[in-house]
């Protein structure tokens, strides 16, 4: 396995070097005599990673240069962070700087000064293992973001069509983690307790928060059902959150509500949230009744509101990262309100197509959930 790679069209100094390095601990060197061997030697094995920790090189080459010979490495994704150093005679600091620009690491003049080469090699090693650590570290972090993503994910509701209800949703996160949050639960034969919750923030903070609270949403929507009753214990969970910086407060707005399909009710609470629509009969409501947002106060006084329906019914619930997509947030909860009313009869697909903009790279800055609600 190779660490060094020594470039010289002159054996002779190819010979000083690979005495020198091994005399200093450093024994797999490797040393060739013209550019077009080094790139033999780096593709040996185009399958797999070239382990090089290091390439020293002569400016002057007679096939390529130096200069021209790091630029097609650097262009090489496997040798991008691996450190060159230029062995040249030339001290020209015009070529010098042509070559830092090309993505050289240092430099060392010849003739060769020992102590001087061993130091910069020390130098430029100990950098190729701090990037090589940092590179590592990505990869676990990169691993684990994606499995805390399909976790958050699996604990997400399935959609419900079980012939007294129709519930769904669309969910289109801007991070690889979100701060939205769903799920619905049956709370007996004909009862359904339903809740849309947006956590402060985004990213890994945000997304634990968000797992917290789903921890104990199940066992609380289903034993307590109550909407006033739930939100007062979830806002007593986010209280128990102790944070050693003060400062910051996590909380999330959410939209809780019961359906019961037998009494034909709708019991909600709206906690600081954009308000759900109601498609009730011929008319149309919306879900404002509540209080402020979760976690900001240890006692908060809430609001209940009552819907009664005789024949059919459609809810919409969406989060604020829908609001924002509609340009200037001063109008876009018009905008968005207009749409709605608009596509009031589209299935939650067909709804999707109308009011949600393709996600495109940094385009998007806020999670974006719909949920749809329909009795049959």
């Amino acid at each position: 396995m190779m660490n060094i790679i020594t470039v010289d069209d002159n054996k002779m100094n190819l010979l000083v070097i690979e005495k020198i390095l091994k005399k200093a601990g450093y024994g797999d060197v490797t040393g060739v005599t013209s550019v077009k061997a080094l790139f033999s030697l780096l593709e040996m094995d185009s399958t797999i990673e070239v382990p090089v920790n290091l390439i020293l090189m002569d400016m002057m080459m007679p096939d390529i240069d130096g200069i021209e010979a790091t630029k097609l490495i650097r262009k090489d994704r496997r040798y991008k962070d691996v450190p060159i150093i230029f062995v040249t005679a030339l001290g020209d600091s015009n070529k010098l700087a042509e070559a830092f620009d090309a993505g050289a690491f240092d430099y060392v003049l010849k003739p060769i000064n020992k102590v001087e080469l061993l130091a910069r090699i020390r130098s430029a090693l100990r950098l190729k293992f701090e990037k090589d650590w940092h590179k590592e570290r990505d990869k676990r972090i990169q691993f684990e973001l994606e499995l805390a993503k399909q976790v958050q994910r699996s604990v997400l509701s399935k959609p419900i069509d079980d012939g007294k209800v129709k519930i769904s949703a669309f969910y289109q996160p801007s991070f690889e983690l979100a701060g939205d949050f769903y799920a619905w639960y049956p709370i007996g034969d004909n009862r359904y307790g339903i809740i849309l919750l947006d956590m402060m923030g985004h990213g890994i903070s945000s997304s634990l928060v968000c797992m917290y609270i789903c921890s104990v949403l199940q066992e609380t929507i289903t034993h307590i059902c109550d909407p006033e009753l739930v939100i007062i214990e979830l806002n007593r969970y986010m209280n128990q959150l102790k944070l050693l910086d003060e400062l910051t407060n996590f909380y999330f707005t959410a939209i809780y509500l019961v359906l019961d399909t037998e009494k034909k009710s709708i019991e909600y609470v709206n906690a600081g949230h954009p308000p759900g629509i109601v498609y009730v009969d011929d008319s149309v409501v919306l879900l404002t009744a509540g209080t402020c947002g979760i976690g900001f106060f240890d006692q908060i006084k809430i609001t209940k509101g009552t819907i009664e329906y005789e024949d059919d019914l459609k809810i919409v619930l969406y989060t604020d990262g829908l609001i924002e997509t509609k340009g200037d947030m001063e109008d876009s909860s018009e905008k968005l309100s207009s749409e709605l009313l608009r596509y009031k009869d589209l299935e939650l697909s067909e709804l999707v197509d109308k009011c949600v903009p393709i996600k495109n790279s940094g385009s998007q800055f806020d999670d974006i959930c719909i949920v749809m609600i329909s009795t049959k």
